[in-house]
């Protein structure tokens, strides 16, 4: 009876682990977060900080083993560009991904081996191998693909603000202000309207502030974010901020290439739901339709003709 039991015994233990281990690694970044800001703010004294590196060095090696794991998963070096692409700047939320990038090939891998062993087939090496490697290749492959879903569904949330975003940056410059200022003043008021555009215009202002060329800082977050939308925006700002000239009539343009495009897609959605919306159609309403307008008549041709033979 204990032999039948003991694959959920070792899954429930298993599930436990996993639950324990990812709450420890959550109260430890949180907490190292909490001495890294109480040590910004209070200057800890200088005695304290191996008591810091102790406490936090285990997550720190964790971190550095997730990195080493990810560069031989990204041999293009496509990481970091999808982090900021998905919002992850913080670096805790890099930090979060690296030690997932780590700790889910081995949780995968064992609970491949835990449906393997739940399946109660005979114990041969070789299965037990290929499901070792398929629970491990699923967790090295996860955390990527889970992040590039991600990235993918901001950059459609950047690109769905940026006719806004084109609206505001007129009626700023009419204001007088200039690029840097207009920037400003979307970063302090432009919370509630454009959430993901906030995030990335407050990074380029603190770049700014900082001393760094502007045009620069617009280039890089064009190439990072790679929103062809948000992209002819930033190239009008650059060009006027290099060059100078009138703005109002770029922006425009730009918006009404922007418009055009979206409506030719949404044609095109358009199109292909009419296409499913025929098939659809012609399986099951055109059948019902049939038997509706010409089942009475079959039936008086059958119960004619079987009077015939009567």
């Amino acid at each position: 009876m204990s032999g039948q039991f003991l694959p959920l015994i070792v899954a429930g233990a298993l599930f436990l682990a996993v639950m324990a281990l990812g709450l420890l690694v959550m109260l430890a970044m949180r907490a190292r977060a909490e001495r890294q800001l109480r040590g910004r703010l209070m200057h800890d004294a200088p005695d304290r900080g191996e008591e810091r590196a102790a406490a936090s060095g285990w997550l720190e090696d964790m971190e550095a083993g997730g990195r080493a794991v990810e560069r031989l998963v990204d041999t293009d070096n496509e990481t970091p560009r999808l982090l900021v692409q998905a919002g992850w700047r913080s670096t805790a939320q890099r930090s979060y991904f690296y030690i997932a990038q780590l700790l889910l090939p081995l949780l995968a891998g064992g609970l491949a081996v835990l449906v393997w062993l739940l399946g109660g087939e005979a114990a041969t090496g070789i299965e037990l191998i290929v499901y070792l490697l398929m629970g491990v290749f699923a967790g090295l492959l996860a955390p990527r693909f889970l992040l590039r879903k991600k990235a993918e569904v901001r950059q459609r949330r950047i690109a769905g603000e940026v006719p806004l975003f084109i609206h505001l940056l007129v009626l700023l410059f009419e204001a007088g202000l200039s690029t840097r200022q207009a920037l400003a003043s979307l970063v302090r008021e432009g919370r509630g309207t454009l959430p993901e555009l906030n995030r990335e215009l407050a990074v380029v202002i603190r770049q700014l502030e900082a001393g760094a060329d502007s045009s620069e800082v617009l280039r890089n977050l064009e190439e990072a974010l790679d929103v062809s939308e948000l992209g002819n925006v930033l190239g009008v700002l650059r060009q006027v901020d290099r060059y100078g000239g009138e703005i109002r009539g770029p922006l425009l343009e730009a918006l009404e290439v922007l418009e055009e495009r979206r409506s030719m897609t949404m044609r095109e959605k358009v199109n292909k739901i009419s296409g499913r919306m025929t098939v659809v159609m012609v399986l099951f309403f055109f059948p019902a339709l049939l038997v509706f307008v010409a089942g009475p008549a079959f039936v008086s041709i059958i119960k004619a003709l079987g009077d015939v033979a009567g």
